[in-house]
């Protein structure tokens, strides 16, 4: 059944971009099935009853044009078995069961390590599926169940069921697969025919090679598109009844404290929510409430000013009623009596309802100021339309109507399942304030990446209920830094804010180092923006995805790399009484990994509990790792190409960066309209080389001061050279760091820095950090005197030290402490 009438178009930038038709050489076809081999490890199965297969994109799948592929095909009269180098496909050209279909990994990926061996996979299998995301977390308190993603453990094959899903029709509108549409329906007309049931799967037989899954998924579903670079700032939220000058108070007092935001996140109270019981429920609505606004485009005026973009929060969920300012437009384009008062309903089925809802509701404000919509949810599963799910609805055209003017399209709305990455950002929703709610949030944000969803935002600091609890508040702010998207927010209780200067002292110092660490990483972070889109790689990846051969990296669920260059292991428990840190049990894959916050050193291939007051968490950085970064915090600098940058690099392994930059708003990117700068590190010749920059130059200032910050290394100087021309009196140290400052350094320079050859990578402190950690602990003296004098008889032996402090009957998480010091290196 259409749900439009025939001939109707959706406006051009309505109309998704889709390539769905897979090449004939790919397909394998019988009477009721059909297999289309898209690449060596991903294969499509088909079976309709009667035989009417599905050409066109669907709401998940947009692109089946993959290149041939060399598979073979041995038919039998009772079974098919199709070979790649990477499966082995049985099936019985039956109605799909577990014993007429399956599938073996024969290329798991690099197993020998590990003696991982797969398991083959049968029809209906769940298997040890290493799982995706959900559609939220509203009310969620600690854990709750995930959907399934891209990756299987054992068997090396994960399902995408497409079954279900609309169709996505050339002319830019959904419709359902009618009597296909997962529905079971007899074979024939004939009285007493067995039922059969039409199904549409994606099998991705990938094994341990999880970014190869991502990659085709990608090109498979529609890539994730580069957040505008302002996204990548602090986001100011809550849920509160603000007024123009309350709120503009609020940001004066942020910039007394030098805490950077570049998004204002308006709840709902920016629109009038006290209304007239007989119009219903005040939760959506579309008119500035103009006692608290009295002139809402001066105020987004304001914010724009001071380099700050605005989202407002809305709940499509009740249509247009007649209160609205915007309701004599709608009535009339929809057809409703504005004399009998008679509300637009929301029908996001009706293209007419959605042209209308843009074109008269939303782009004037647009015009107004606002930069883009928080999608809230209260519109439930269901629409008229069997099958049509009304958040998907919101989220596709909203995200593609947000682009119409040439800008980089971004939209705030809660997951709808697989597909949902095309649309960032994603809002997790109304979270439990908890210390259990933080611990699972860095497992879940990483694990959404197995179904390719990699632009979470979560309430920082949790929205409602709970206690007031300083220190799980600062944990929150620590891990939500080191996240996707930064965004605080809370509910609408007057003692239930997110300010740092609500907190006590020690804790209103971390928020806002961490709030300002979060700016300066932008450079940084905006490189992994291109990257999850250019190379289809998540920012936040679960640890097995580098090593999917060792187990602990299946084991270490809170632990996930941050990046190329960081390692990040969230603190998600309060800190230890009397010993005043938190512990985290941390693995350490092979090689040198560098505390990002200390320049303390350890040696990898192994776990250990790692421990950090209230200051800090476990990130780290890997041997070589190169971090640009700025001291340009403000949310004007932060949205622009910095003129400052500062580059953290790490000494014991060469390694090289290309820091990406663009015009950070539009959807250039795609034509490759940028400019890449190439830092490398070649550690074995003691080198440091900045070259210069590529592609369009403008898009850059014309000259910056760079500050390369080489850590953790014994070297006192070094010969800088700019264009081959020796640069004095740029070098000076601080602590095992040595810095360069170059200034007046243009795109076209290119900068060397060579170390002296006898240059080595600095020792830990030991005893002088056994110390300082003993010093500030609150346990008894002679406690603090017997462990220091124990550590330093043992000094460089922690075996020996572990002993003695064990036969000292030190407890057993001061003795862990101790060692994670006496250990390091």
């Amino acid at each position: 059944m259409r749900i439009v009438e025939k001939g109707y178009r959706m406006k051009e930038h309505l109309i998704a971009k889709t390539h769905p038709a897979a090449r004939t050489e790919n397909i394998i076809q019988g009477k009721n099935y059909r297999i289309t081999v898209l690449t060596r490890r991903l294969v499509r199965l088909e079976y309709q009853p009667d035989g009417d297969f599905v050409d066109e994109a669907s709401q998940t799948v947009f692109n089946r044009d993959f290149p041939t592929v060399d598979f073979s095909c041995k038919e039998t009269e009772e079974e098919l078995e199709i070979r790649t180098d990477c499966f082995r496909l049985n099936y019985d050209k039956k109605e799909f069961t577990p014993g007429g279909l399956s599938c073996a990994c024969t290329y798991m990926g690099d197993r020998e390590e590990a003696g991982f061996y797969s398991r083959p996979w049968h029809y209906g299998d769940k298997g040890t599926n290493l799982k995706g995301t959900t559609r939220t977390l509203d009310e969620v308190n600690g854990a709750c169940e995930l959907g399934d993603g891209l990756m299987s453990f054992w068997s090396g094959v994960a399902v995408l069921d497409d079954s279900r899903t609309l169709l996505l029709k050339e002319d830019g509108w959904v419709e359902p697969r009618g009597d296909r549409m997962g529905q079971k329906k007899p074979l024939s007309g004939q009285p007493g025919e067995p039922f059969s049931e039409s199904r549409d799967i994606y099998l991705f037989v990938y094994g341990h090679c999880y970014l190869d899954a991502l990659k085709d998924f990608n090109y498979l579903c529609g890539k994730t598109p580069m957040l505008p670079r302002f996204a990548l700032g602090n986001w100011w939220s809550r849920y509160y009844k603000y007024s123009e000058s309350a709120y503009m108070e609020l940001m004066h007092r942020f910039d007394e404290e030098e805490i950077p935001f570049s998004v204002a996140v308006i709840d709902m109270d920016w629109h009038l929510v006290d209304i007239d019981q007989k119009y219903g429920s005040g939760w959506t609505g579309y008119t500035w409430n103009r006692e608290l606004f009295p002139d809402p485009e001066r105020f987004l005026n304001k914010l724009h000013a001071r380099g700050m973009k605005t989202t407002l929060n809305v709940h499509p969920a009740d249509g247009i009623r007649a209160y609205e300012d915007c309701y004599p437009e709608v009535a009339e384009a929809m057809g409703a009596d504005a004399s009998k008062e008679e509300a637009v309903k929301f029908d996001i089925a009706s293209p007419k309802f959605l042209e209308v809802y843009f074109e008269k509701v939303h782009h004037p404000m647009e015009s107004q100021g606002v930069d883009f919509w928080w999608l809230d949810w209260q519109q439930g599963t269901s629409t008229k339309v069997e099958g049509l799910d009304p958040l998907w609805m919101l989220n596709h055209y909203h995200f593609l109507d947000s682009g119409r003017d040439g800008k980089r399209p971004m939209t705030f709305s809660r997951y709808a399942g697989p597909g949902s990455h095309r649309y960032p950002v994603g809002f997790s929703g109304d979270t439990v304030i908890t210390w259990e709610s933080l611990d699972f949030q860095p497992y879940f944000t990483s694990t959404a990446s197995n179904i390719g969803y990699g632009w979470w935002s979560h309430d920082i600091g949790g929205h409602m209920m709970g206690t007031k609890d300083d220190e799980l508040e600062a944990r929150w702010f620590q891990y939500g830094v080191f996240s996707p998207v930064n965004r605080l927010h809370s509910t609408c209780n007057q003692f239930n804010g997110k300010e740092p200067w609500r907190f006590k002292r020690e804790v209103h110092d971390t928020m806002n180092d961490f709030l300002r660490l979060r700016h300066k990483m932008i450079p940084y972070l905006y490189t992994m923006n291109y990257r999850a889109w250019n190379e289809d790689t998540p920012i936040c990846q679960p640890m097995y995805y580098a090593y999917p051969t060792r187990m602990e990296a299946y084991k270490q669920k809170n632990q996930y790399l941050f990046g190329s260059e960081l390692m990040a292991a969230p603190v998600t428990q309060a800190r230890i009484e009397g010993l005043n840190v938190a512990e985290v049990k941390v693995w350490l894959p092979e090689g040198l990994w560098f505390d990002f916050f200390t320049d303390t050193v350890y040696e990898g291939g192994r776990s250990l509990c790692m421990y950090r007051g209230i200051d800090k968490i476990p990130v780290l950085a890997k041997a070589g790792a190169i971090v640009p970064m700025t001291e340009r915090i403000s949310a004007a600098e932060a949205a622009n190409n910095p003129d400052e940058l500062t580059v953290r690099v790490y000494p014991g392994a060469d390694n090289s960066f290309n820091l990406y930059e663009d015009d950070n708003v539009s959807p250039n990117y795609q034509k490759n309209q940028c400019v890449r700068t190439e830092m490398k590190i070649d550690w074995s010749s003691r080198k440091f080389i900045l070259a210069p920059s590529e592609g369009d130059l403008a898009l850059i200032p014309p000259e910056r001061t760079w500050k390369i910050k080489l850590h953790k290394i014994t070297a006192d100087s070094a010969v800088v050279l700019v264009n081959g021309e020796e640069k004095k009196d740029v070098c000076g140290r601080e602590g095992t760091t040595l810095t360069v400052t170059l200034a007046h350094i243009k795109p076209e320079d290119r900068v060397e820095i060579i170390l002296p050859e006898e240059t080595e990578i600095s020792e830990n402190p030991v005893q002088e950090m056994l110390y300082d950690f003993l010093n500030q602990a609150e346990i008894a003296f002679g406690t603090k005197d017997a462990v220091y004098e124990a550590a330093k008889r043992n000094a460089g032996n922690p075996a020996a030290l572990l002993g003695e402090l064990q036969a000292m009957d030190v407890p057993e998480k001061l003795q862990r402490a101790v060692l994670e010091i006496a250990g390091a290196r």
